[in-house]
């Protein structure tokens, strides 16, 4: 008997599908969290940027000065085409290189800005400013600045760069073995004489170069009514009471060194203010004192306003009597530095001594 047939269904295997999210298994490496910028106060880069402002305007001003000096020696002259136009030019080309530096600082600025770097800019400004101070000061510029003073001072700095020169001449002149033997004899009075300058604010060797023409450091009695180390004659009452209140004695003796020295810088400083502190001025009427109304009556008298054009008017009255100051005051100026004279002429000395500086004239003198 047949068997039926059967059909066999076969095993289907089920696959089971998890629900599951698949995990990933690649491992991450662990990352560290970028620490927090410090945050910068406001004082703290107020102060950075003053600096910073402060270093620029330091490094532009020496930097033009510099510049300036070494054309108005270079283009020295009156022409048009070899004197004016170059220098204007190159003023032009000043204006620009500077504005060029000053965009490239900014982006520079910009960048360290970016990295939250700001001391650099500020120690760099500053340092720029140092460097090209020193570097300008030093000796051999001397003749730069002379050219730049020239060119902002105009007709009053050109005659006093005249008379200064006369000044040197006169150094020049003089014998050095007599000019070092009233050096020596100056040393027993230069105490009182210190005292007498910084009682009323004046360069002690401006008063030493006033005390050598006067003197030269031998006290006496003159013919003329000069008494002392100064000579002091007619002092205005003024004078007196100022002298005496610095010295807190009411008697005054024109023997007594001490007394002389505080009366001579009182009649010093009395007419260097009447003379609105023109030196070369001041220096004259202290020369002629109230003999013919003073040096201001005959200044108001010929109309003369400087110490060049009182000069033709003076005849008599010894119109060389500043220079030999001055040249005295330099003399023991470069002898106080050097510890001894310079020939003027040899070697590099002249310029060495006009780095040193006149006293009361000239400031270049660094100590």
């Amino acid at each position: 008997m047949n068997k039926p047939m059967t059909t066999k269904t076969p095993k289907t295997t089920e696959t089971k599908v998890s629900t599951a999210p698949k995990v990933r298994q690649v491992k991450k490496q662990a990352q560290k969290k970028p620490e927090p910028k410090p945050t910068i106060s406001w004082s703290y880069r107020l102060l950075l940027i003053c600096i910073e402002l402060l270093g620029l305007a330091m490094t532009a001003v020496f930097a033009i000065m510099m510049l300036l000096g070494y054309s108005a020696s270079l283009f020295t002259g009156t022409s048009f085409f070899s004197s004016l136009l170059p220098f204007a030019i190159g003023i032009l080309v000043l204006i620009v290189v500077m504005a060029g530096l000053l965009i490239a600082w900014y982006k520079f600025r910009k960048w360290l800005h970016y990295k939250q770097w700001l001391w650099p800019a500020a120690i760099l400004s500053l340092s720029l400013a140092l460097g090209i101070a020193w570097y300008s000061m030093q000796e051999q510029f001397s003749p730069v600045r002379a050219h730049f003073r020239t060119l902002v001072g105009g007709k009053q700095e050109a005659g006093r760069v005249t008379i200064a020169h006369q000044v040197y001449a006169a150094y020049r002149r003089y014998d050095a073995v007599q000019l070092q033997t009233m050096m020596q004899r100056a040393q027993d009075y230069n105490t009182v004489i210190n005292e007498a300058a910084n009682a009323f604010a004046l360069d002690p060797a401006l008063l030493q170069g006033v005390a050598a023409t006067e003197s030269s450091f031998l006290p006496r009695n003159s013919s003329d009514g000069g008494h002392g180390l100064f000579q002091i004659t007619q002092v205005p009452k003024m004078v007196i009471e100022q002298a005496g209140k610095r010295l807190s004695e009411h008697k005054m003796s024109l023997h007594n060194h001490r007394h002389n020295a505080f009366l001579a810088a009182a009649t010093l400083k009395y007419y260097l203010a009447e003379m609105n502190g023109d030196l070369f001025l001041g220096l004259l009427a202290y020369n002629i004192g109230p003999a013919n109304g003073g040096l201001r009556f005959i200044m108001q008298q010929y109309g003369a306003t400087d110490f060049v054009t009182i000069q033709p008017y003076l005849q008599s009255l010894p119109r060389d009597y500043p220079i030999r100051v001055l040249s005295y005051a330099l003399a023991f100026r470069v002898w106080k530095k050097e510890g001894k004279l310079l020939p003027y002429e040899e070697g590099s000395n002249a310029l060495h001594i006009q780095h040193i500086g006149i006293p009361g004239l000239q400031e270049d003198y660094l100590g």
